[in-house]
């Protein structure tokens, strides 16, 4: 069966579903592989569950209702390709080391107050979520918001031969999977692919221009759009932080902005996300409520309480850029009784116990009541602060500890350290 073909079973059934578990009657399951499973085995049971077909690469498994090809993820982009031709909008991509998924969210709540936006659902950012959100577009879409993750290049590249970007987004580039793209510079290749394919194919950039880095890998892009403090097409700065920024606007766009993030390093996220709503003529009012209602989660800059105390819950990910931000944020902020509780960072390589050390010595420069380090690199370096080798075990050792501090909870993904939450 050839993709036209394929293209016309899912326009039938157009849900696509690549788990069992959240198979719906109709979906087309896609019996993906992976080191630890492979879909394929699935076959019967997604067809018991009432898919409508079943798309495999293994013919043992073929059955009635299963579709064999050569290679089912290649498959499941060339039809999110092919899906992707079908649409003349504006397709904009967003990739970079930090803050994408805040980006990417602000963004789509600007573009959906005045166009029908669709968008990547949290963070299914990689090679199945890039092609799974391009599927989930419908015909009545006005605007496309594509979320890039990498860790590793040519990999960006690989999502912009079938999302096919009309504009893009590098948020920034610092240190984040130094291992999988061979260091600092990798890096910068790596998110750079985005703009290597928008200068090929004639698109629009946006860009902080506060960050010269941006405005060398913009070069020779016919349209580049900017945001930053100063010398740019909108322009903004914080007006205040604590609890939550507000942006004071001078050009692009008139007033204050107060939002609901946590963090002075949400800045260039905010100004983008208002550039990209002054570029594609969101009125300004639309704009502001937009990101005013704004409300972030899952782990990320997110401002709760728990009992008596406050607690900055930033632990989705961590790395050497966002990791310093946060502290130096942290630490100026107007608390009594800070306490820092830090998981390890994951993928850096040989520049991991490093990258480590330099955190110590950033975090010595201020004043906590408490320092919680755990997993890791961190269980591999001299420092006088507390150390455990599990968000589990740390979360034990602080229960009952604090009353009216004012907690930052970070870490890698790997080191969940959501889990101390548990024990507060």
């Amino acid at each position: 069966m050839n993709i036209e073909e394929l293209y016309t079973l899912y326009l039938q059934n157009p849900s696509i579903q690549t788990d069992t578990r959240k198979l719906k009657k109709g979906d087309l399951f896609f019996a993906l592989k992976g080191p630890s499973f492979n879909g394929n085995e699935f076959a019967a049971k997604a067809i018991d569950a009432g898919a409508s077909y079943v798309i495999i690469d293994d013919p043992k498994y073929a059955m009635d209702r299963t579709i064999v090809v050569g290679d089912v993820l290649k498959t499941l982009q060339e039809l999110a390709r092919h899906h992707r031709l079908q649409f003349d909008i504006p397709f904009i991509a967003i990739t970079g080391s930090n803050g994408k998924t805040t980006t990417k969210e602000l963004i789509h709540a600007v573009l959906s107050s005045s166009f029908t936006t669709y968008t990547t659902e949290g963070n299914l950012n990689n090679h199945i979520g890039v092609p799974l959100t391009i599927l989930k577009i419908r015909k009545d879409a006005q605007m496309a918001v594509i979320e890039m993750g990498a860790n590793h290049q040519k990999e960006i590249d690989s999502y912009c031969q079938y999302a096919m970007p009309t504009h893009g987004l590098i948020t920034n580039v610092g240190k984040a999977h130094l291992e999988g793209f061979g260091g600092e510079e990798g890096v910068k290749k790596g998110k750079g692919e985005l703009f290597d394919y928008l200068r090929q194919h004639k698109g629009t950039v946006f860009i902080m221009s506060d960050y010269d880095y941006l405005q060398e890998m913009s070069k020779g892009i016919p349209v580049v759009y900017t945001y930053g403090t100063k010398e740019a097409q909108v322009t903004g700065n914080i007006y205040q932080t604590d609890p939550f920024v507000a942006v004071q606007f001078s050009k692009g766009y008139e007033g204050i902005i107060q939002t609901h993030l946590v963090g002075s390093y949400n800045l260039p996220n905010i100004l983008s996300a208002v550039a990209i709503g002054h570029y594609f003529k969101v009125p300004p009012g639309k704009i502001r409520a937009a990101i005013e209602s704004y409300m972030p989660s899952n782990s990320r800059s997110q401002l709760m309480q728990k009992g008596n105390n406050q607690i900055i819950l930033d632990a989705y990910n961590a790395n050497p850029s966002s990791m310093k931000a946060a502290i130096e944020n942290f630490g100026s902020m107007k608390a009594d009784d800070k306490v820092l509780a830090l998981g390890a960072m994951a993928e850096l390589g040989t520049s991991s116990i490093k990258e480590h050390e330099m955190l110590i010595e950033q975090i010595q420069k201020y004043p906590w009541k408490d320092v919680i380090l755990v997993g890791g690199d961190f269980m591999q370096i001299k420092h006088p602060f507390h150390q455990f080798t599990s968000s589990k075990e740390a979360g034990e050792w602080m229960k009952g500890k604090y009353k009216n501090a004012c907690l930052l909870i970070k870490g890698s993904r790997s080191i969940q350290m959501e889990k101390v939450l548990d024990y507060l």
